[in-house]
């Protein structure tokens, strides 16, 4: 943003322009900030149950706090799905399916469920186009976490890359091959969120 305060314009008109836009895009950035926060905050008030599955998600790649914060926010209880299949379904990230006889057709996905919680994880499938690491972002967020989620996300990394790559290489149209990692990083999610519920469930005293 700083080449941007700096450019100047001769014409009155295009300056006031210039200095609005400028003034809105950094109102709207700072109350981004306030927002996350605020969600912050929040997340220190919510339940250690759910605290530990947000931290959970974060070690996979591409699930940040906010995206972790958003996609247990609209779930609430992950094991309150009895498979990742019935997980992915929940999210209308499978295939749709025409059926006539024994004629059997896949069309896309059927967008039924929940709309949020689907952009977050095709967001988030977009970062395994990039070669499996751990950056100093996701080491920070990994630090301190039980070894057998940290095992499951580099497991992640390895096979949504590989399946990204593979559907590039085919050929297939970069949406769809967005979607199909993404449904793929969904049932890691589940078995992340999964595990999770059921080690703060077991540490509650009785």
């Amino acid at each position: 943003m700083d080449w941007v305060r700096q450019l100047r314009y001769e014409h009155a008109g295009q300056e006031w322009t210039h200095l609005d836009h400028l003034h809105e895009v950094e109102h709207m950035a700072e109350r981004v900030k306030r927002l996350e926060e605020a969600i912050r905050e929040a997340v220190k008030l919510a339940p250690a149950g759910m605290q530990e599955v947000i931290h959970g998600l974060q070690c996979l790649r591409g699930m940040a706090e906010i995206s972790a914060v958003t996609v247990v926010a609209e779930l609430g209880q992950i094991s309150g799905f009895e498979s990742a299949r019935q997980w992915m379904g929940y999210s209308g990230a499978v295939p749709s399916e025409e059926s006539s006889g024994k004629r059997q057709q896949r069309g896309g996905i059927t967008k039924a469920g929940n709309a949020h919680q689907r952009r977050i994880v095709v967001e988030a499938a977009w970062s395994y186009r990039l070669r499996p690491a751990v950056g100093p972002g996701l080491r920070r967020r990994q630090q301190g976490m039980p070894e057998d989620i940290k095992e499951m996300a580099r497991k992640a990394q390895l096979r949504l890359h590989k399946r990204y790559a593979r559907l590039a290489a085919a050929g297939k149209d970069q949406r769809k091959v967005t979607i199909a990692v993404g449904r793929e990083l969904l049932g890691f999610i589940w078995a992340i969120g999964v595990r999770t519920e059921r080690a703060a469930a077991r540490a509650v005293p009785a």
